[in-house]
């Protein structure tokens, strides 16, 4: 290797560092699975480049057929962690069974992809892992993209940290293969590589950044925050509903609108005040924020409603489930502080109406109305938690509502029909 192309990867070498570095340092100072997986991803990239730009060749100087498996495992083993992470970080367990399926499969059909690479002739085993790489960073930029249109506002910037990986794994194995780069082509790829890696790791960033303070505070969503609660105010939930109803007609896409509203307020003020009520609300927010995830906004509609949108569900069968983990987790006792300053502990008196989004035209106004109302009906049902019932178009708890096996869709019942049956 020249002392040009030397200087070029170990700059790019030095950036992706600095990125690792970054990310332990805040893994060490607030320690999580979702950090630690961010950080070992950004350890991997550093490793991968490492051993397929040929720096490690002139410095350690490594047996060559130890190099020779290093290189074509190294690409195939990174890719595929890469699209067991994101699809984690995508959320497309919940958001899209293609998405979800396809991620899992790659993540595990790779490495063994790479290992079965062996069985070939030498000099092909190279090309081999670098197809299977590009296979698999192409497979993960189609996702991303997909997740963009389902309104994913960080998606963007992951499908560009995804195609930039495209020609710096490209230009990674033309170097292990020895095939004669210019200087300038070389400099692309290094560029590429380290900026891939600064796209991603942004992006790893602000969700985990995101879920972290999902976990102690509700103001982790990207929209303008409620002074209170430090959710996202209604009207920015109900710009990004309008958004979302009117992206459905494209995508074909299922979601919800979780509604939940919270009785017998002034009860709760003359225990714990004032302050004891903005205590209980910033709760009830954060625990509706954890169990729907940082990507789906939370919103504080009115004083005592919030609103969730669930922009895309794998199934509408799924709303069972979300329903009623919602109800159970906001029923749970929450402390506040009191009147004398003592902790206390309440039971908020809740109800949670879901209604379902089918793929097609539907008003905003239409599907707010109803979601309060089925929030009102549910706090006569025992889960606290209702939907309108394809079946029959009456509000039923979520646990009796026939809405069909997962990954099959209900039967639609128009709106309006919610509100006759509200009546």
């Amino acid at each position: 290797m020249r002392a040009m192309e030397l200087m070029i990867w170990s700059m790019s070498l030095g950036a992706i560092a600095a990125v690792a570095a970054t990310r332990l340092a805040d893994l060490a100072a607030r320690p999580s699975l979702s950090l630690l997986r961010g950080a070992t991803y950004h350890v991997i990239v550093f490793v991968f480049v490492l051993i397929l730009s040929g720096v490690l060749a002139p410095t350690l100087r490594p047996d060559p057929h130890r190099l020779h498996v290093l290189q074509v495992l190294a690409g195939p083993l990174c890719v595929g962690l890469s699209t067991f992470w994101i699809r984690g970080w995508l959320g497309a367990r919940q958001r899209d069974r293609l998405m979800s399926v396809g991620l899992r499969l790659s993540a595990l059909a790779l490495p063994l992809a790479a290992v079965a690479a062996f069985t070939l002739p030498r000099a092909q085993q190279l090309p081999a892992a670098a197809g299977l790489s590009l296979l698999g960073s192409g497979m993960m930029l189609w996702f991303a993209v997909r997740a963009w249109g389902m309104g994913d506002r960080l998606a963007p910037v992951m499908a560009a940290g995804c195609l930039l990986t495209l020609p710096a794994i490209a230009g990674l194995y033309a170097q292990a293969m020895h095939l004669h780069v210019g200087i300038a082509a070389q400099a692309v790829f290094a560029f590429c590589a380290a900026l891939s890696n600064a796209f991603t790791g942004f992006v790893l960033w602000r969700r985990d950044r995101h879920e972290w303070k999902a976990s102690r505070e509700p103001g982790s969503s990207l929209l303008p925050l409620d002074p209170v609660t430090r959710v996202a105010s209604g009207r920015a939930v109900v710009h990004r509903l309008i958004e979302a109803l009117r992206r459905r007609q494209r995508t074909r896409r299922d979601g919800a609108v979780i509604a939940v509203l919270v009785f017998d307020v002034d009860r709760i003020a003359a225990q714990v005040g004032a302050s004891g009520v903005h205590e209980m609300h910033i709760a009830i927010a954060g625990r509706i924020q954890r169990q729907v995830g940082v990507v789906n906004p939370v919103g504080r509609y009115w004083d005592r409603c919030f609103i969730c949108l669930v922009e895309t569900i794998d199934s509408p069968a799924w709303l069972r489930t979300l329903g009623l983990r919602v109800s159970s987790s906001l029923r749970r006792p929450i402390e506040v502080t009191g009147l004398g300053g003592e902790r206390v502990e309440i039971r908020p008196d809740i109800g949670v109406g879901v209604v379902h989004l089918p793929p097609g035209r539907a008003e905003a106004e239409d599907v707010l109305h109803d979601a309060e109302h089925l929030a009102e009906a549910a706090r006569g049902m025992r889960s606290r938690a209702a939907i309108l019932n394809p079946a029959t178009g009456y509000a039923v708890p979520v646990e009796q509502a026939d809405l069909g096996p997962r990954g099959r869709p209900a039967k639609e019942i128009p709106h309006a029909a919610l509100r006759r049956a509200a009546g």
